[in-house]
């Protein structure tokens, strides 16, 4: 069986690598993180961590974070940790429990972590804290991966 240039490419490179470049290409794409400020570091597939400061425009009524915003940024955490392994994954399902406000000016980092993957399916737990070290959110995610490259043969 004749493999594809991309498959080739992808099998020369070991799993951070390909992770990395996942993220790469779907950062690039990815407006809603970047319009928010949301950053993304990989440490490897199946793990991701995206940073956030609260702006002065993500606060309620009642002057703290608004938690879509929070729920936001888990999201895009969880996200770039299940689609590290270059085929195209979305959430099937995600539950938030919010721990602690978060106020203007804080700096919330997300960290996504792989806790079960199967063939088609994964399960990501994702711990939101603030500057300080403080809970914010814990974050559960159900993927669901497709056949679809992330990557794909981008040479063309």
């Amino acid at each position: 069986m004749i493999q594809g240039n991309h498959e080739m490419e992808t099998m020369k490179m070991d799993s951070t690598e390909i992770a990395r470049r996942c993220a790469d290409f779907m950062f690039a794409r990815d407006k809603a993180s970047r319009e928010l400020g949301i950053t993304v570091e990989i440490g490897g597939a199946g793990s991701a961590t995206a940073r956030m400061e609260v702006s002065d425009g993500m606060i309620n009524g009642l002057g703290v974070c608004h938690g879509g915003y929070i729920f936001t940024l888990a999201d895009s955490a969880f996200a770039f940790a299940c689609n590290g392994y270059d085929r195209v994954t979305f959430a099937a399902s995600a539950t938030i429990e919010f721990v602690r406000s978060a106020r203007p000016g804080d700096s919330l980092v997300a960290e996504a972590r792989e806790r079960s993957r199967g063939k088609r399916a994964g399960i990501y737990d994702v711990a939101v804290h603030n500057q300080d070290g403080q809970l914010v959110a814990l974050f559960r995610g159900r993927s669901q991966a497709t056949e679809a490259p992330v990557v794909g043969n981008d040479s063309d």
